[in-house]
Order: structure tokens, then C-alpha cells, then sequence
């Protein structure tokens, strides 16, 4: 378990969202057991909050400049509540 967990945060945004839409083809397709159904939900479980934590990630390192009615450039953090 701690081996996958390593391995999941080694992974790309990419590659995790590429794995989740394999997984839900998988779920949507109906031949799986439900121990296998469960299994590949968890893991998908997993990706999504990887997912989740990186947009975190990049959104804290965007900045945005702002120009100023006088004309001066700022930078300010990029805020998704504005």
C-alpha cells in the first residue's frame, strides 16, 4: 500500500487524469466483478485526490499582474474567489 502511495505522487497531473479516464471506462463497461469494481473505485479514489492536491499546488505558484490606473504593474496571487 505504501509502495502505491509513493509511486501516485511521483506521477504526472497527466498521467493520473489519463488513468482515472481508464478506470471509468472500466466502471461504465459493467464487466467487472464487484470486488474488482471496488478495487479500481478506490484507486480512483486515490488519483482523484492526487488530482485535487496538484491543482492545489499550481494554483498557490500563479500569480497575475495587475496594471494600476497610474500605470505601475503589480503582481498579485491568483485568487479563484475574486
Amino acid at each position: 500500500m505504501i509502495a502505491k502511495i509513493k509511486l501516485l505522487y511521483m506521477k504526472s497531473y497527466e498521467d493520473a487524469l489519463n488513468e482515472l479516464k481508464v478506470i471509468i471506462g472500466k466502471l461504465e463497461s459493467g464487466n467487472l466483478s464487484l470486488e474488482e469494481s471496488l478495487d479500481i473505485f478506490q484507486e480512483g479514489i486515490r488519483l482523484i485526490t492526487f488530482c485535487h492536491k496538484k491543482l492545489n499546488e499550481v494554483q498557490k505558484r500563479v500569480e497575475i499582474l495587475v496594471e494600476t490606473s497610474d500605470g505601475e504593474v503589480l503582481r498579485e496571487e491568483f485568487d479563484i474567489e475574486k
